[in-house]
This record gives C-alpha cells, sequence and structure tokens, in this order.
C-alpha cells in the first residue's frame, strides 16, 4: 500500500508572519506620516478603530501593497467585496489572511 503525501511548499513570503512583518512596516510608515510611530500593531488591531485611518490612508496602503507584491494581491478588489461594516471593522489579520491567500494562489499557477 503505497500512501502519497502532498506537501505544499510556499515562499517565505507568503508565509502569515512574513506578510504581517510587511505590513507592519507599511503602515508603520504611514502613520508615521502623521507622527503616531508608536503603534501596537498586531492581527487583531482594526484599521480604523485602532489606527484611526480613513480611506484615503486605505489607498496608500493599496499603493504599498502593490509595490510590494505586484498584481499578486489586488487590495482593491478585496475592498470591493466587503460592505461598509465589515471595512470599518476590517483587521489587520484580515488583511495578512487575503494576501496570504493570493501569494499561495499564484504560487499554485
Amino acid at each position: 500500500m503505497t500512501t502519497e503525501i502532498s506537501t505544499e511548499i510556499s515562499s517565505p513570503e507568503a508565509e502569515p508572519g512574513a506578510v504581517l512583518a510587511d505590513i507592519t512596516g507599511m503602515l508603520l510608515t504611514l502613520l508615521d506620516e502623521y507622527g503616531l510611530d508608536a503603534a501596537e500593531i498586531s492581527r487583531e488591531t482594526t484599521f480604523h478603530g485602532d489606527l484611526e485611518l480613513e480611506s484615503i490612508d486605505l489607498v496608500t496602503l493599496s499603493g504599498a501593497l502593490r509595490e510590494r507584491y505586484g498584481d499578486r494581491v489586488n487590495f482593491a478588489d478585496f475592498i470591493a467585496d466587503l460592505e461598509l461594516d465589515e471595512i470599518i471593522e476590517l483587521t489587520i489579520g484580515q488583511l495578512v489572511d487575503h494576501v496570504v491567500a493570493s501569494l499561495r494562489a499564484t504560487e499554485r499557477s
């Protein structure tokens, strides 16, 4: 009896910890422009409630994501699928999960 084991190897770039670190860096750069460089950022941090980011800040973040990951991650499409209250409550962890899923999907293709 032969059992086939499927091991999906993803690049370090597609690991949640690496993506969280990337996004944290992007956010700290953005917050530094407002003089808020001491923000604590975790997966549970919300963009609106905790970081007080506005829609224009999300546009800036979208540009940073595109610069870092190219067309493999489409933040605008991700946000477009959400209701307004979901956008207001959006957490860093949800974005990390979206980025990881997008990166892994492009690795498989």
